[in-house]
């Protein structure tokens, strides 16, 4: 997730916007549950008004620290809009900390099996987890819950395919190694 792009975003819908509830909107459709930071909206907004994709209004008085409402430019909004056109790559990483940890473990003659079953136990507890959210959620939650688990399913079904050729990866692994 860019958090730039994302308050960006935010401050395309129109209305020029205090930091705060920058914070708020993101916090309630992108956190998933990681609050941004507060310092780090301020220093993400500095940066932009820094480059010239938004701009601060003056210091207004409020129940707590004057705030400034922040707009963006057209130089932001050409930004936003190139970025929401564009793809993301649907290649997957080809070398993820998954494989790296079982080939890792074969070379080292770690116990690779064990590794990949605690995965799994670990994969199957997150599924659940995401699944109660999708089950009580709020609709933006549940879509979020929902891609979790089609990867994670995905995951697993990776680690029952390398738990099978095991044996076969053990062989091509440590041969390498002689």
């Amino acid at each position: 997730m860019s958090v730039p792009l994302t308050l960006l975003g935010l401050l395309a819908r129109g209305q020029p916007t205090h930091g705060y509830d920058l914070k708020r909107d993101y916090d309630s459709h992108f956190a998933n549950g990681k609050p941004l930071p507060y310092g780090q909206v301020y220093s993400t907004l500095s940066r932009l008004a820094r480059d010239g994709k938004v701009v601060g209004g003056e210091a207004e008085p409020g129940d707590g620290p004057d705030r400034k409402r922040y707009a963006i430019t057209d130089m932001g909004r050409g930004e936003v809009m190139g970025w929401l056109s564009q793809t993301v790559e649907p290649e997957p990483h080809l070398q993820t900390v998954l494989f790296s940890k079982v080939v890792l473990a074969l070379m080292l003659g770690e116990d690779a099996a064990g590794y990949l079953d605690a995965q799994r136990a670990a994969h199957l507890k997150r599924m659940r987890e995401l699944t109660e959210v999708k089950r009580t959620g709020a609709t933006v939650d549940a879509l979020l819950a929902d891609y979790g688990l089609f990867h994670l399913e995905a995951d697993l079904r990776w680690i029952e395919l390398t738990t099978a050729r095991l044996t076969a990866l053990a062989r091509v692994v440590t041969d390498e190694q002689k």
